[in-house]
């Protein structure tokens, strides 16, 4: 064999395991990127879930307050006679 032919014969591997080792690199970066995109999904549903409940246990307090304040609104009164249960 000649060295040119030995030369386009080692050339012709370089190129293919250059081009596998490529695809395997693209092949990871796909994978990982679909995993952080999965990752990131998922999270933005655990915030929302959270915002969720958060939203839901303020309005509950808010509620509670109010009618603690109405509860204490109407203790005055009564106390000053003229709440409804006074005669």
């Amino acid at each position: 064999m000649s060295n040119n032919m030995k030369a386009g014969e080692t050339y012709g591997k370089a190129e293919a395991k250059a081009e596998n080792a490529a695809g395997a690199v693209k092949d990871t970066a796909n994978q990982a990127r679909d995993k952080a995109a999965d990752a990131a999904e998922a999270t933005e549903g655990q915030a929302q879930l959270r915002k969720e409940e958060a939203s839901g246990i303020l309005q509950q307090t808010g509620e509670q307050v109010a009618n603690m304040a109405q509860g204490a609104y109407d203790g005055v009164k009564n106390t000053l006679g003229v709440g409804e249960n006074q005669k």
